[in-house]
């Protein structure tokens, strides 16, 4: 895809565009070569290409949800220990910004494919590894992709597989990501608090307790019970009790302030997670919220903040948690649309430390061409 290949056609420009799924999310992803320099244009024209500010996104590609509304910018590395980077863009439907601030373990599962689909990465064999800079946070992963030869002698992405994630239909080719040093993405620390487990006093709820932890992405962890939920509501059940989500709301206000983050009132983190002992024979069953709409499943960073939880003893989760054992526990997050495996290695030295988490997702190449927005919005940082 060549990096000068957005171009005028009439009153709108035309920009490469690659629409994939990472996981359970989706989204547009470009090359940032193709994209203006300036953070304000850039902002204005990806918002333009997903159809924001509408909370039906009609005028765009988005899929008027925050979970199919999310964006992928992706360039190659000049640091010798990282292979590509990439910038996270989360855009809520009816929201005017582009937030960049946070992860998205999704999304990240189809960072590896498009830069090979690009010519950014080239194929190593049949499988390529890369490691994988998130610039919002500065993790690094190593994600690794199945690359064989096709009938052209030329090798690709394979996207077929037998590989399930919950949440998406039928099988895919496997994709690996092996999260190095994630603790404290957002927070600055594993345990913003320093504690495991923290009591707040919440407006108009009373006391709460709470496991506040960011491991990968900032979450705060609560028993659903403490709401008067079991924590197995469907997404629709909670996106429908408005107390509910307004107690949420008020909890995630105040423990912004604890974990260090300021007023959240207009952020995406932290996230919220309801738990309730396992109702499948998992580790654990979670509920969360967005913040403000309950996810379909969970997010791939959320799971892996959550699943450390569990293993923290004296943690909210730990007290629901069951079968988890070992320095190298698989813990089983179930949530609604069925459970999230996450791998975690344990410190000997220190159980309540963890140094590595790995975990499997999947993604497709669902279309490839270019996206058109207003030349107005694409030109902004050359009238500027």
């Amino acid at each position: 895809m060549p990096v000068d290949a957005a171009h005028r056609r009439g009153s709108q420009t035309a920009i490469p565009c690659l629409l994939m799924r990472g996981g359970t999310s989706r989204g547009p992803f470009f090359d940032e070569r193709a994209l203006p320099e300036d953070v304000a244009a850039r902002d204005a024209v990806l918002l333009a290409a997903l159809g924001s500010p509408d909370e039906r996104q009609i005028d765009g590609i988005g899929g008027a949800h925050p979970l199919t509304s999310k964006v992928g910018v992706v360039a190659p590395s000049a640091r010798s220990d990282v292979d590509i980077e990439w910038t996270f863009g989360q855009v809520q439907p009816a929201g005017s910004s582009v937030d960049v601030t946070a992860n998205c373990g999704n999304m990240l599962a189809a960072v590896l494919p498009f830069a090979v689909e690009t010519g950014m990465i080239e194929p190593a064999g049949d499988r390529t590894t890369a490691r994988v800079l998130t610039r919002n946070t500065g993790m690094i992963a190593e994600i690794t992709v199945q690359t064989p030869r096709g009938t052209d002698g030329q090798r690709h992405v394979e996207y077929a597989g037998q590989a399930h994630i919950d949440g998406v239909p039928g099988g895919s080719a496997p994709i690996e990501i092996g999260f190095l040093d994630t603790a404290g993405s957002v927070a600055g620390s594993l345990l913003p608090t320093g504690n495991v487990r923290d009591t707040v006093e919440v407006p108009g709820v009373g006391q709460v307790e709470v496991t506040l932890i960011d491991n990968g992405q900032p979450l705060v962890v609560v028993e659903g019970a403490r709401f008067g939920a079991t924590g197995y509501e469907t997404p629709a059940e909670i996106d429908a009790d408005e107390r509910l989500k307004a107690e949420v709301e008020a909890l995630r206000l105040v423990c912004g302030h604890a974990m260090g983050l300021g007023d959240v009132t207009g952020k995406n983190y932290p996230k919220m997670t309801l738990v309730a002992p396992p109702a499948h024979d998992g580790s654990v069953s979670t509920r969360s919220l967005i913040p403000h709409v309950a996810h379909q499943s969970i997010g791939v960073l959320a799971a892996v903040t959550a699943a450390t939880a569990c293993v923290l003893e004296g943690s909210v989760a730990a007290r629901v948690a069951e079968g988890i054992t070992g320095t190298e526990p698989t813990v089983s997050v179930e949530h609604p649309s069925g459970e999230f495996s996450v791998t975690l290695g344990l410190d000997p030295a220190d159980p309540q430390k963890v140094v590595r988490s790995a975990l499997l997702r999947t993604a497709r190449l669902l279309m490839s061409g270019d996206v058109l927005v207003p030349s107005s919005k694409f030109e902004k940082e050359r009238s500027a």
